[in-house]
């Protein structure tokens, strides 16, 4: 016959002659209990081939080793980059990372959190929808568990944000596109999903007047996280009517620019600064299928693994010394310019 399958701890104890308390006392922390002590407990295991379930016991601790990572949408290679990234720094750093995806929806970024309460994580941390967030339950939330937000800002309903510097992102772009050809009109959702966007049209604005050059913003319908059909229909709209005031158009992130080269390629326009070409094409982000468009786009690349591991060791931080920030801290780093052959 099989051995036996143990189904909790009650039960490991009772055939390995261990007592309760000092099974959950090692589980808890394999040092605290005597070496020989240990020994015994690590051979019971080897011998009954037991596993505790890390969850169950994170659960009857007083501070959990859970740590929370809410994101807009896994379906979105740039979110499931720096989802990765961040699950990476929480295991080096010995917590059991929690990746929840809010598909696109704000109600499930709310329901999200909803669901870690049960979990008693000991941090969470999120990269929100901004504005089309509920703020008030994302601050009550860090009010019992510390949040730290990156990519997108929550003024003032978390501990800590870390993200890119829009505006120096925008107008390295800016300065780019201005010296290398015409300077560029901004194309953007009418409704943006994210905050970042409208970051990013202020900066432009703003690089715009110190480039010395009259702006130009093209607003579409659109929103959600459908950003390739978007730029693939109004970016094609806009491109075959001639709205835009010059053959430069920097997109508002790199999804909108995907789609309006695929736009620009079935409408026969050639994409790119050589001789024949007609149109360039800027994107922001450095988007992980980016460098695989035709022809590849240029962009910004926000450093995912900098931001990521910042955000994470902010939180380390606060679970490490049990004390909340005395003040908000918030932490940007400077995108770099990508040169690619769109642009």
């Amino acid at each position: 016959m099989g051995q036996q399958k143990l189904r909790n701890m009650e039960e490991f104890a009772a055939v390995s002659g261990i007592s309760r308390p000092t099974l959950s006392k090692y589980f808890n922390d394999p040092d605290s209990v005597r070496r020989s002590t240990r020994q015994r407990i690590e051979a019971a295991l080897t011998k009954y081939d037991y596993r505790p379930n890390v969850y169950a016991v994170n659960q009857n601790r007083r501070r959990t080793r859970n740590i929370g990572v809410v994101v807009p949408n896994l379906a979105d290679p740039f979110f499931s980059e720096i989802g990765r990234e961040v699950e990476l720094a929480c295991i080096a750093a010995g917590y059991s990372p929690i990746l929840l995806s809010s598909h696109g929806k704000p109600s499930q970024e709310r329901a999200n959190l909803d669901s870690l309460r049960a979990l008693k994580p000991a941090g969470v941390l999120l990269a929100a929808f901004g504005k089309a967030s509920d703020r008030d339950a994302i601050e009550r939330f860090n009010e019992d568990v510390p949040v730290v937000a990156f990519d997108a800002n929550i003024e003032g309903a978390c501990e800590a944000f870390v993200g890119t510097d829009n505006f120096q992102s925008v107008d390295l772009i800016v300065e780019y596109l201005c010296r290398s050809g015409a300077p560029p009109c901004f194309f953007e959702m009418k409704t943006p999903s994210n905050p970042n966007a409208n970051k990013r049209r202020q900066a432009y604005l703003e690089a715009m007047e110190r480039h010395g050059h009259a702006p130009h913003i093209h607003q579409v319908p659109g929103e959600g996280w459908d950003f390739e059909e978007v730029g693939m229909t109004e970016g094609g709209r806009l491109i075959s009517s001639g709205a835009f005031e010059t053959n430069t158009v920097l997109c508002s992130n790199d999804r909108l620019a995907i789609g309006m080269l695929s736009a620009a390629y079935g409408l026969g326009v050639k994409v790119g600064h050589g001789a024949d070409c007609t149109m360039r094409i800027a994107g922001q982000d450095d988007h992980p299928f980016s460098r695989y468009t035709c022809p590849p786009l240029t962009t910004i690349a926000q450093d995912y693994a900098a931001i990521a591991n910042q955000a994470a060791s902010t939180l380390f931080r606060i679970l490490d010394t049990e004390t909340r920030l005395a003040e908000r801290e918030e932490t940007l780093f400077e995108g770099k310019l990508v040169m690619r052959a769109s642009a």
